[in-house]
């Protein structure tokens, strides 16, 4: 029986969010491993004047090439990547769903603020570009396109309620201390998922980006026992 897994990054973002879960699933299994590119979204490319259904459409076409080429296939998708990977779940035979810190709800403002004082704080140290928030978000102010985060928005409030068709197994994962996203966005998700056999775990230190946070390790053990390798 073959095994294929698709991996879906977040918004503004790239397959880098997700690459060391990506690296342990390459170098401990044999399965196809899939990790696109969402239109816009390539170095080369712009998220002016793009529509939210490309990113969808663009995850879609991959997930159904999979489907009909592998017996078992999961999906990982990581902040708006897992608002994704839920709805295409509710469409396709699925088998296991990974949620990282996924974008049910928006910023928590404090937390927010005490993030940005301690990327400055990084800053006076010279440790900046070793913060999370800096190097998933602060480099990137004024690049991101407003009509790109307005089809973002559109994004979450339309797929938002495909949470609670979700019926496959599914782990969802937060930072205790995501600025990003307050913690009601992953009990949300948890509670309007309709299968029994879900999971909610919290990693007390980490922020938005959990595969490059202080709780690595406790994030791909995770993963590792439920999708059991």
């Amino acid at each position: 029986m073959t095994t294929a897994c698709l991996f879906i990054h977040g918004f503004g973002g790239s397959p880098y969010e997700n690459e060391p879960l990506y690296t342990v699933l390459e170098e401990c299994t044999d399965w196809e491993l899939r990790a696109p590119i969402l239109p816009g979204h390539d170095e080369n490319e712009s998220l002016e004047n793009r529509e939210y259904m490309e990113w969808v459409s663009k995850a879609e076409k991959e997930l159904e090439d999979l489907l009909f080429n592998y017996d078992h296939v999961y999906v990982i998708g990581y902040s708006m990547g897992g608002v994704i990977a839920a709805y295409l779940a509710t469409k396709y035979n699925v088998e296991k769903l990974v949620l990282l810190s996924t974008s049910a709800h928006y910023i928590d403002v404090s937390q927010l603020a005490e993030d940005i004082w301690k990327m400055a704080k990084d800053a006076v140290d010279g440790d900046l570009f070793e913060n999370d928030l800096f190097q998933r978000y602060a480099r990137r102010m004024g690049t991101t396109p407003m009509s790109a985060s307005i089809e973002f928005q559109k994004l979450v409030d339309d797929l938002r309620p495909y949470f609670s068709k979700v019926d496959v197994p599914t782990l969802v994962l937060q930072g205790g201390q995501d600025g990003l996203l307050p913690p009601k966005s992953a009990e949300y998700i948890y509670d309007s998922i309709q299968c029994e056999d879900k999971t909610l775990h919290f990693l007390p230190q980490s922020k938005h980006m959990l595969c490059h946070g202080p709780e690595q390790k406790d994030l791909i053990q995770a993963c590792r026992n439920f999708l059991e390798i």
